[in-house]
């Protein structure tokens, strides 16, 4: 919750100002924490609940399939590894 009371919504409000938005999260159990849902609603932060939201559709998750998949891009280019620990490494250093 510290990252999206102190990071992710002020950045989200700093962007969109006046403008109406909605937070989409994907059912990951970080989003749906009790205390998530409950500084949410507490907040009235607008959200569309992860019943309803399809979770796995390029479509309607657009974060997951351009943000993540750039920073994919980006550790993986031209790059095997052989373990996850080399992977862990690159992903620390760069």
């Amino acid at each position: 919750m510290t990252l999206l009371e102190k990071g992710l919504l002020p950045d989200i409000e700093a962007k969109c100002g006046r403008h109406k938005w909605t937070l989409q999260h994907d059912g990951a159990p970080a989003h749906t924490v009790r205390n998530t849902m409950e500084y949410l609603e507490k907040e009235k932060i607008d959200f569309i609940e992860t019943h309803i939201w399809p979770p796995n559709s390029s479509d309607l998750n657009p974060v997951d399939y351009a943000v993540w998949g750039a920073l994919q891009q980006r550790v993986y280019h031209g790059r095997k590894f052989k373990t996850v620990e080399e992977l862990k490494q690159t992903i620390v250093t760069e």
